[in-house]
């Protein structure tokens, strides 16, 4: 049963995955540069992620203990699947004060004790961007880092100086611990390397 599940499973998670986010916000008022503040966090998150304002601040309270104030967000969409190699593919846009939100994409693998799949809407703040091609590199991270508050899953990813901190919440079941990258680039590709 379990290996008739898992085609099944991926098929239903390419498809979470590869289906546009709503840049809802298409105009960022405040000026180029500007962070933003945990109250402009939590209401963009709450309103994403579909929960109350409450939960998300919950989520948001220790980021802002631990990173200060972001420079930019990413919202989107993503999906992955591991039977001990993962996949993990996703397509959102890049929020920054002043600027046009951005269309960015990301994938990766992943190697570890780890099982399954899910599909997730994921919230990204950025620390240190100061430019958006600093994004488009890749960030290590260790999903077995996971913190979970108010039903979000918090984790870390640093390169170059730039702090990513993903925040997701979605359907699935996977479980383990891995470790591996993503790489975030201006075009859609299907090569997780």
């Amino acid at each position: 049963m379990f290996s008739r599940l898992i085609p099944a499973l991926m098929a239903a998670l390419m498809i979470f995955a590869i289906s546009p986010a709503s840049a809802a916000d298409s105009t960022t008022p405040g000026k180029r540069g500007e962070k933003f503040s945990q109250n402009e966090i939590v209401q963009a998150g709450a309103g994403f992620f579909g929960t109350t304002a409450e939960a998300m601040g919950k989520a948001v309270q220790r980021v802002f203990k631990d990173q200060g104030l972001p420079d930019a967000y990413i919202k989107g969409d993503e999906g992955s699947g591991a039977i001990v190699v993962g996949l993990r593919y996703g397509s959102g846009w890049l929020i920054r004060k002043g600027y046009e939100p951005m269309k960015v994409y990301w994938q990766g693998p992943s190697v570890g004790f780890d099982v399954g799949g899910n599909a997730s809407k994921c919230f990204t703040l950025i620390y240190n961007l100061k430019s958006d091609d600093r994004l488009f590199q890749k960030f290590p991270g260790v999903e077995g880092t996971y913190y979970f508050v108010a039903g979000i899953g918090v984790n870390y990813q640093r390169a170059d100086g730039i702090t990513l901190v993903p925040m997701r919440t979605g359907v699935g079941l996977r479980a383990g611990v891995n470790a591996g990258y993503l790489t975030y680039t201006r075009e859609e590709s299907l090569n997780p390397f």
